[in-house]
């Protein structure tokens, strides 16, 4: 063990009593808390730490604002694409419309065209 080279008992009590007496003079030695020099600490610290909450709020507005931002971007495009696959379905409707017009016709034709031949049969 490391305190157990050449000491004995009597002088680790003393180191012990020693390192006490060094703490509390450390203590003593702090200045008051009414000392001008701790008063104008004190206040200067919250000074920063009222400054840092202000910040701090206005960071967090900032990225409300932000997230709001993007929000009505996110909704403003999804409304877009809405509209887009709207058209799309009544562009995709209409060419169906016609595309059964025509077969209609074409098959109206070919219908026509067997009558009359059946005709002059």
């Amino acid at each position: 063990m490391a305190f157990a080279r050449g000491k004995d008992f009597n002088d680790r009590r003393e180191d012990a009593a020693n390192a006490r007496k060094a703490m509390l003079e450390r203590f003593k030695a702090r200045p008051a808390v009414d000392d001008p020099d701790m008063v104008a600490k004190a206040a200067e610290r919250a000074a920063i730490a009222e400054a840092r909450e202000k910040r701090q709020a206005e960071r967090e507005a900032a990225r409300k604002a932000e997230e709001e931002r993007l929000a009505a971007a996110k909704l403003a495009a999804e409304i877009a694409e809405m509209e887009r696959l709207e058209r799309e379905r009544v562009r995709r409707e209409e060419a169906e419309a016609l595309l059964l017009a025509a077969q209609k016709a074409a098959r109206d034709l070919r219908y026509a065209n067997r009558k009359k031949t059946s005709k002059k049969r």
